[in-house]
Formats: C-alpha cells, structure tokens, sequence
C-alpha cells in the first residue's frame, strides 16, 4: 500500500478545483488538503475516514462535470485502491 497513490489523489482533486468554482471548488480543496495530510502522517488512515472521504469524493463527483469530474473520480479511485491494502475490516 502505497502513500503515493494519497498523493496523488490529492494532486488530483487540486486540479478538479482549479476547474470548479464557489462552494464545490472550496470542498473540494478541502478534500485535497485533508489527504494530502493524511499521506504525510507516519501513520497511515483507517479504513473509516478513508470511507468519509471516498463518500465526500461520491458526492463532489455528482455536483461537477467535464474535467473536474473525471479528476475527482480518479482521485476516488485512487483512494479505493490505497484502502485495499489497509489492515483490518
């Protein structure tokens, strides 16, 4: 399990917010920092806040379009593969 793919989940989602504005741009900023946190922690997310953010990232990925959703939906993805190789449930 590699914290590459949190960083580039991140990477991903600044770009989904470069293509967003307003409210939606600002959450998905959010998400973005909060993972790439996460990806600097010596110790790595448990699988219940990576399920709080792959459902954040469900409901961005619903309220934007074009580039913005696809990036959103990669980082999604990423994020789904990182949790696959978390211990435990």
């Amino acid at each position: 399990m590699s914290r590459e793919l949190l960083e580039e989940a991140s990477d991903r989602l600044r770009a989904a917010a470069e293509a967003t504005s307003g409210d939606v741009q600002q959450r998905i900023y959010d998400q973005s920092d909060d993972i790439a946190t996460l990806a600097a922690r010596d110790e790595g997310p448990d699988h219940g806040r990576l399920a709080r953010h792959s459902n954040a990232l469900a409901e961005l990925a619903e309220e934007t379009d074009g580039d913005a959703e696809e990036a959103v939906r990669d980082a999604r993805s990423k994020l789904s593969t990182y949790r696959e190789g978390v211990e435990g449930v």
